[in-house]
């Protein structure tokens, strides 16, 4: 155990770095001569990368923000990118666009010339959406456990749809009908993913049948953890994995302690790299994804394991398209989980193998870095850029 004043040091520390993250201003030139100017707030950490330093995989927005940027440096604009929590920026310049998420568009939005074109880049459901499904999830989970948890993924008030001209959103019509009554002109992005696996072709779906993964981030009620917890604790014919850093949520694991560190049939690995081997391990043995969120603005982690060969049990609100490849819940009750993991274990092994090809192939044919690529440079070029001449 390190001693507290070390403790308190090294997270001065942290803090102090991420607060001079997100004061940075990077400015970035293309090659040749310059047409116009863009002001990203996105994600500002892929562009302080050393040099030989690759873009982090942990999360899909930090290549996407990258990719962003280059769209337009491909185009012939300065960009000047930013923190989206970077709340002291002021433009001291002309801009032809301003593409924003969430909470900075609208600090920004009426200090800029106002010929200047305003995007909202939406990567979750509507603030108020989001968080009354929050809520919602913490009052069951207070209602069934006696207990009542804070930690929940909560979405800061904002008004960037309000303030935009239009946007771009990453997840399906649920995510985008969260955002429908504004009005505005709204964009799919299709979301992408860190990594593509190849098709598994040694993996025995006869011998993984009754294998399934919960795989996720933080805000575990809010991504139905809870539940998935309880739904396989009660059927211990059925094993579960458990991926996520469980140690952000020290209350949560205090109260599924049991579940998570005590129950047979249920392994708790924590955080994985998702381009390691130990995924790949867990791939291969693990016939279905368990994902009951209320919320999500593209369910990357389902998407991530869809390419892996994982069959999907999702939420509607996962705000995934998976066709025939899975399994949509009616609704998120224990009682439904339940229901849908034994439906799907009770299929013969080679309908199981189709369906997993299936989810494999519906992931790498709308959710790669390429696609992402294409999809956002075909959106500057003929939304954004429209008539202008290239």
């Amino acid at each position: 155990m390190l001693p507290h004043k070390l403790k308190q040091k090294i997270c001065r520390k942290l803090c102090r770095k991420k607060r001079d993250i997100h004061s940075k201003v990077v400015s970035l030139k293309p090659d040749g001569k310059v047409r116009g100017s863009m002001l990203l707030s996105f994600i500002i950490d892929p562009f302080l990368r050393k040099p030989g330093e690759p873009i982090s995989h942990d999360h899909t927005h930090d290549w996407e923000s990258f990719q962003m940027a280059q769209t337009f440096l491909d185009k012939g604009f300065s960009v000047d990118v930013i923190s989206f929590q970077n709340y002291r920026f002021r433009p001291e310049k002309k801009y032809d666009f301003f593409i924003s998420a969430r909470t900075n568009l609208e600090h920004i939005a009426d200090k800029l010339n106002n010929d200047c074109i305003k995007v909202a880049h939406l990567d979750t459901a509507h603030w108020l959406f989001n968080n009354q499904a929050a809520y919602t999830r913490l009052l069951e989970l207070q209602q069934r456990r006696g207990t009542a948890l804070t930690n929940a993924k909560m979405v800061e008030p904002n008004k960037a749809i309000e303030q935009a001209d239009l946007a771009t959103i990453l997840g399906n019509r649920f995510t985008m009908e969260t955002y429908r009554f504004a009005g505005k002109e709204i964009h799919r992005i299709p979301i992408s993913v860190p990594v593509l696996y190849p098709w598994d072709s040694e993996k025995n779906f006869e011998q993984c049948r009754n294998n399934y993964l919960w795989f996720g981030s933080s805000g575990f009620v809010h991504k139905g953890l809870d539940r998935v917890l309880e739904a396989f604790a009660a059927i211990p014919d059925y094993r579960l994995t458990v991926c996520g850093p469980l140690e952000q949520e020290k209350e949560f694991t205090r109260v599924y302690h049991r579940e998570l560190y005590e129950t047979p049939n249920i392994e708790t690995v924590g955080w994985i790299d998702v381009n390691g081997p130990r995924f790949r391990e867990i791939a291969r043995n693990t016939l279905g994804l368990i994902y009951p969120t209320c919320a999500e603005g593209g369910g990357g982690s389902a998407i991530t394991c869809m390419h892996a060969g994982i069959i999907p049990v999702l939420s509607h609100e996962a705000s995934v398209d998976i066709g025939e490849s899975g399994i949509i819940l009616d609704d998120s009750s224990i009682t439904t989980i339940q229901s849908a993991i034994q439906q799907l274990s009770n299929r013969s092994a080679s309908q199981l193998e189709q369906q997993a090809r299936l989810a494999w192939e519906t992931a790498r044919s709308n959710h790669t870095r390429d696609i992402y690529a294409a999809r956002y440079d075909d959106f500057v070029a003929r939304v954004l850029l429209g008539g202008r001449q290239q």
